[in-house]
C-alpha cells in the first residue's frame, strides 16, 4: 500500500493495516531503518502481555545473548555507515 507524505512529514496509515495490526489511536509505532529499508513496527500497548505465553518457545538465554550481539554488530556496522 502505498501513503503520501505530508509538508509536515507525516503519514498516514491505511485503514486496512490498522484493523490488522489493532493500531488505534494513541497507539506507539518504532521507526527502523535497515540500510535502504524502512520499516514500521506496531508497539504493543502492554508489552508484558503481548509477550505472555512465549516462554514455551525454549528461548534459552544463550540464544538471546546470540541474537542480541548479532543485533549488536548490525547496529555497530549501521552507525559506522
Amino acid at each position: 500500500m502505498k501513503a503520501k507524505v505530508t509538508s509536515r512529514g507525516q503519514v498516514s496509515i491505511p485503514s486496512q493495516i490498522r484493523r490488522q495490526f489493532n493500531i488505534e489511536p494513541d497507539s506507539r509505532v518504532e521507526w527502523i531503518a535497515e540500510g535502504d529499508v524502512i520499516k514500521v513496527v506496531p508497539l504493543p500497548k502492554d508489552p508484558v502481555a503481548a509477550f505472555r505465553g512465549r516462554g514455551s518457545l525454549k528461548y534459552s538465554t544463550e540464544r538471546l545473548i546470540k541474537d542480541r550481539l548479532a543485533e549488536r554488530e548490525k547496529e555497530d556496522v549501521q552507525d559506522k555507515g
